[in-house]
């Protein structure tokens, strides 16, 4: 009896023990490829976060995962808000510093919300997929992430605490007297009904030249030429506040964050939106201050929004000469496959495809400081139904019909009656202030996910550096000859084109060290020998550029023994990298 039981027993564990690893299987099953299994830091990327938000994100992430990510403050915003930057690395790995760096930031435009997110979804898929997605252990091993998930704290504030519309406040907080009246930002907005959110303002005239459309009662579209109207706009909900008889006339400060940087700034009567001078903003200072401190950065990202764009430089045409076919081709490589990446997005070059901007950030950092940036307009009405409208967004009702379908009318504010102080009878209406730019809830994953991924493809592009090859040769008197081979395996070069013209970065460095070398050269043509001698600290080299897919070959002549002499190739963007002999 006794042995039944026993087997009894071991029958049941061993059933246990089975049943266990099912459980642990189906729950490797049930994670969603792509998904991070069991993140530990646990959060929904279906809804917007506030400041404060923001800043437990940024502390949780960094105390879950100590050995890759670091959370400090770059600055002060306006306000005295603290500009977060997550630095995300395998800081098990080499001196962080060391490693080719990549910055991303979000939110330069306090309307253009959805930025912070994307920024936020990059750091925490790095971190959380470390330990279970083979690229993402190899790419925090070799690079450097610099993550700021808004650089515009203050007035992103305000878009989500007070009553704005999808468009208010597009600067920052900075108070300006817009009308000259003595007072600054006196009449702003008002919240008519006290609803929370700025929409628009219709009243019924015979002299009206627009309509209600009869396809969708929440959509009003002009008259025909031919046709009587209905109604007039009015604009966004407001009353004359000052009494000056003019409505929302002094909003909060209207200047435009980026158009205060150093790269071809105009001043506000040329280019609408620069302040006194470039650098102007606390919150610009900072970022270029940071920058300046990381030279490391050898590609960069700005989260804007909105029409789908992946963007780069030039913003202004007379600049067009400064992105040289070389450079240019990198930012194709990455464009043509960010179009595949993320369906309905295209890859535009500002000046060209969108409109001029003078002092823009993209151009300070990729003319300014030599790095390759994108910054790329998130969201696009080609998301709604999988497909572009062959009309404009002012000839379709797609975003109407969206609603109407898929968010059930939760995106507009029903038109409704009121009796304006200025205006008399009045109705107010329309799309709420997180719509139209920005994702709704059940989209913005998705995208964040897509935008990450062409982040990260630049991201892995950036320099590696291998001295792949050394060879020795002996040679009379005692003397070695030793040549090395470094080689990039990635697209982008340590240098840009633009960079080399100007010289804004240092050569790259390549080092034979403890040795004693009399002679170094860079080797031109191995095949019919020819060098070029560099005479004065012919241990160390200096290269100008380590090509993207390329190579370059360095030769030394030494005197006496080689015993543990070591090849360094030290480069700012490239980052450093050793091989002994």
């Amino acid at each position: 009896m006794k042995k039944y039981i026993s087997l009894f027993l071991l029958s049941c564990s061993l059933g246990a023990a089975a049943q266990e690893k099912t459980i642990n299987d189906d729950l490797t099953g049930l994670r969603a490829i792509g998904t991070p299994a069991s993140p530990k830091v646990k959060i929904s990327w279906n809804h917007y976060n506030d400041y404060a938000m923001i800043t437990r994100f940024c502390q949780d992430l960094a105390k879950a995962y100590p050995d890759l990510v670091k959370v400090e403050s770059m600055g002060k915003s306006t306000q005295g808000k603290d500009m977060w930057v997550l630095t995300i690395s395998d800081f098990k790995s080499g001196s962080v510093d060391r490693k080719p760096g990549f910055y991303i930031d979000g939110n330069i435009h306090s309307n253009e919300i959805q930025g912070t997110e994307v920024a936020m979804y990059t750091a925490w898929y790095l971190a959380e997929s470390f330990n279970s997605v083979d690229f993402i252990k190899q790419l925090l091993k070799d690079k450097v992430f610099y993550i700021v998930p808004t650089i515009n704290p203050d007035a992103r504030e305000d878009f989500l605490k007070n009553p704005n519309t999808p468009h208010s406040p597009r600067s920052g907080m900075l108070a300006f007297d817009d009308d000259g009246d003595g007072k600054a930002d006196e009449d702003k907005f008002d919240d008519l009904d006290g609803d929370g959110n700025i929409v628009m303002m219709r009243r019924k005239t015979p002299y009206g030249r627009w309509k209600v459309d009869c396809d969708n009662p929440q959509r009003m579209i002009p008259a025909k030429p031919d046709e009587k109207g209905e109604y007039e706009m009015l604009g966004y909900e407001g009353i004359d506040n000052d009494g000056d008889g003019a409505v929302n006339e002094d909003l909060i400060g209207y200047y435009d964050p980026n158009r205060d940087w150093g790269w071809n700034w105009q001043p506000d009567y040329i280019q609408r939106g620069a302040l006194y001078h470039p650098g102007t903003l606390a919150e610009t200072r900072n970022i270029k201050n940071f920058v300046y401190a990381h030279p490391n950065i050898a590609g960069a990202q700005s989260y804007h929004n909105n029409g789908g764009m992946f963007l780069r430089g030039p913003g202004a045409e007379e600049d067009a000469g400064f992105y040289v076919p070389q450079d240019g081709a990198v930012y194709d490589y990455f464009g043509k496959i960010g179009e595949k990446i993320n369906p309905g997005y295209k890859y535009f070059v500002i000046y060209k495809d969108l409109y001029t901007v003078y002092g823009g950030e993209i151009d300070w950092l990729a003319l300014g400081r030599g790095v390759f940036t994108f910054s790329t307009e998130l969201f696009t009405s080609y998301k709604l139904f999988g497909k572009q409208s062959e009309e404009g967004r002012g000839q379709n009702n797609d975003f109407e019909e969206f609603s109407k379908n898929l968010l059930f009318n939760d995106a507009y504010v029903a038109w409704k009656p009121f009796k304006h102080p200025q205006y008399g009878d009045i109705e107010i209406g329309g799309p709420k202030k997180n719509y139209t730019r920005n994702h709704p809830g059940f989209m913005l994953e998705e995208d964040a996910h897509r935008n990450m991924a062409f982040t990260v493809l630049h991201a892995s592009q950036m320099p590696k550096l291998e001295v792949s090859e050394i060879r020795q040769k002996a040679l009379a008197g005692g003397f070695t000859e030793v040549t090395a081979v470094v080689t990039n395996s990635k697209v982008i070069p340590t240098h840009s084109a633009h960079d080399l013209k100007y010289k804004i970065e240092r050569p790259d460095y390549i080092s034979l060290k403890n040795a004693n070398v009399v002679a170094g050269m860079i080797v031109e043509n191995e095949d019919i020998n020819l060098t070029k001698e560099q005479k004065y600290t012919p241990q160390t080299i200096e290269v100008s550029n380590i090509s993207g897919m390329s190579a370059v070959k360095v030769r030394w002549i030494v005197k006496g023994k080689l015993d543990k002499a070591t090849i360094e190739v030290d480069s700012q963007k490239g980052g450093l990298t050793s091989r002994t002999l």
